[in-house]
């Protein structure tokens, strides 16, 4: 059997719970034309009413899809999204949650990653990052430091920390696929310090990108050609793409670090922060734009408590 199939396969079974009788929307673009269609043939053989929708790819994470798009995805019980771009921090996809849809995005994912990361242990996954998302909303104060260089703090006083199991099995869940991470947005304005991504961003970064914060914004971006390419990505958002959106805490066994980071972000041992759109997160910053850094064996404090040290979780 093919590998793609097999992996869709498990992630309608496992994953989604798909139900015969439901009706599962497939979007895919271009470059993931094949994935796509793996997820729309196993569908069809769990649901009876699987579509496929193609789309021209997006310019960035977070750009919206055509308005007509948007209106279509809110009639399905089911949406799978594997897109060259995100479409998890788009409004079309929040407000397909809100009227009902489950829904998994799987942005940029690779057919090595697909073949060797949804068949992970979801249940486990599951249990490591709802555990990990209560420390961290027992917490006010994160710091974050690295090896490379990393110290930043940053506030999450107000914000919930959510647990990205990869189980979406009720109306309104979402997740990405692969899953496992735990996720918050800090709130706006508190972050501080200096942030150093040596794991990837813009794809594996060549040498780190430094990244300067102050208030809530990256001011100042350092480094090679990863950083260049950094900051023309964010160029056309202005200072709301600099905005630190997210601090994450990857919790997937079988993730590893590969240049993609939608599988980058899961690995266990790694913190993630990015830049960009929060809004999906409990933030209140929209722009099409949601930029992940992963950044190497992190210590990771939670008020006085250290909950990863080295990249070793403490759980």
């Amino acid at each position: 059997m093919d590998k793609l199939f097999k992996a869709a396969q498990v992630a309608i079974s496992n994953c989604l719970m798909i139900k015969k009788g439901e009706s599962v929307l497939v979007i895919t673009d271009q470059p993931l034309r094949k994935i796509g269609y793996a997820f729309r043939d196993a569908a069809e053989e769990a649901a009876t009413e699987a579509m496929l929708l193609e789309i021209l790819p997006r310019s960035s994470n977070g750009e919206e899809p055509p308005g007509p798009v948007a209106k279509f995805m809110k009639d399905f019980d089911v949406l799978i999204i594997p897109t060259s771009k995100s479409m998890s921090h788009t409004n079309a996809r929040r407000e397909a949650c809100e009227a009902g849809a489950r829904c998994v995005t799987l942005p940029g994912i690779l057919e090595d990653t697909m073949e060797r990361t949804l068949n992970a242990d979801y249940q486990e996954i599951a249990r490591r990052s709802t555990k990990l998302a209560e420390m961290v909303n027992r917490g006010k104060i994160a710091r974050v430091t690295t090896p490379a260089g990393t110290d930043i703090t940053m506030g999450l006083e107000g914000r919930e920390c959510h647990a990205d199991t990869g189980l979406v099995h009720n109306p309104g869940d979402f997740s990405n696929l692969p899953a496992g991470e735990a996720y918050i947005a800090p709130m706006e304005g508190t972050a501080s310090g200096v942030m150093v991504v040596d794991g990837s961003m813009v794809g594996k970064v060549k040498e780190p990108i430094r990244i300067v914060v102050k208030d809530g914004f990256a001011t100042q971006i350092t480094g090679g050609s990863s950083a260049e390419e950094l900051e023309r990505m964010l160029e056309p958002f202005g200072q709301p793409g600099r905005n630190v959106a997210e601090l994450g805490i990857g919790t997937n066994h079988k993730a590893r670090i590969v240049g993609s980071v939608l599988e980058d972000e899961k690995v266990m041992g790694t913190v993630h922060m990015a830049l960009g759109d929060n809004k999906s997160m409990g933030g209140n910053v929209s722009v099409q734009s949601h930029l992940d850094g992963i950044l190497l064996k992190p210590t990771l404090w939670i008020d006085q408590g250290k909950i990863m040290e080295d990249g070793e979780l403490k759980i």
